[in-house]
């Protein structure tokens, strides 16, 4: 017997309402909490992803009792969406190597949210400036070789002598140029508010503003601002979350003090942001059960005020 021909008008009459109820379905199967404004799915909410930073393993690294490929394998077991590749404890940047790390992650179903270098702007020797944009551009490079999108960069701290303006000038002009060739592979560099002239959130929006580039932002380290009169750690998170294009995560500041996770959370979450929220674990436990403990609070968090 021939099998009966299905009119197209009436298969699409029958079978849309099913189509239609299976997305309905998976919706309202999600709790949703009122931080983050919009349903899952929407372009205009926020992606939290968990990730981890290489660095939270540097007593392990630098004591050789691990290898970054070692880090990659441990981000299977934390169940982490990926990895930003501290570049101190690279054995070389040799093109192999780094396809043999790409490689390897690639196996491992894991993903690099990026690399971190120490390369510093605020160089007051015109010499040394062209050194630091040869570095980045160097690790650049890199990046795109890991197949990674993004590069944290730092300011630095002023040098004696040197005024805050002056360290501002040298890091803005190094950073135009950085971000041309930055660009051109489509890495994005993030300027961490690290120790220096960017621990404070109208410092790094003036650099930002003035640098002015859709491959440039804030590499935000939720712990590393410092308090003012005007405006806490956490108004200055709120201040410049619109610009940060990757997270590291503590759970406490500088002086020791808690850092409440849930109200940082709630403020990436209000802006839509997209992107990772790294653990950086610098606590005095080993890091193999340290950093467990701070991912599981990411992870927690995460999917708390994600649409993910």
């Amino acid at each position: 017997m021939m099998p009966k021909r299905i009119d197209r008008r009436e298969f699409l009459r029958t079978a849309a309402p099913a189509v239609i109820a299976g997305p309905r379905l998976a919706r309202t199967a999600r709790t949703w909490t009122p931080a983050a404004r919009t349903e899952p799915g929407s372009i205009d909410a926020p992606r939290l992803l968990t990730g981890c930073c290489a660095y939270s393993y540097r007593k392990l690294l630098g004591a050789g009792k691990i290898t970054m490929e070692d880090v990659i394998r441990r981000a299977v077991d934390l169940g982490i969406d990926g990895v930003d590749m501290t570049g101190y404890w690279f054995k070389s940047t040799d093109p192999a190597y780094l396809a043999s790390l790409r490689h390897l992650a690639f196996k491992q179903g894991v993903c690099f949210s990026g690399v971190a270098i120490r390369a510093s702007t605020v160089q007051a020797e015109a010499g040394k400036r062209a050194q630091v944009l040869e570095e980045i551009n160097k690790w650049v490079d890199v990046t795109e070789s890991l197949g990674a999108p993004h590069l944290r960069v730092f300011a630095g701290k002023l040098p004696a002598g040197a005024t805050a303006q002056q360290a501002t000038e040298w890091t803005v002009d190094t950073l135009k140029s950085a971000c041309e060739y930055a660009g051109k592979k489509g890495v994005t560099l993030g300027m961490e508010d690290h120790e220096g002239i960017t621990q404070n959130a109208d410092a790094c929006l003036e650099i930002v503003h003035r640098v002015d580039s859709p491959f440039f932002g804030i590499n935000l380290d939720i712990t590393n601002f410092i308090p003012t009169v005007k405006a806490d750690a956490y108004a200055q998170i709120e201040a410049t979350v619109p610009y940060a294009t990757h997270s590291h995560i503590r759970d406490r500041f500088e002086n020791g003090q808690a850092v409440d996770l849930d109200r940082v959370w709630q403020i990436f979450a209000r802006s839509n942001y997209k992107g990772f929220m790294s653990a950086e674990y610098e606590g005095e436990e080993d890091p193999s059960t340290g950093v467990p403990k701070l991912v599981d609070k990411i992870k927690a968090l995460s999917r708390k005020y994600s649409s993910v």
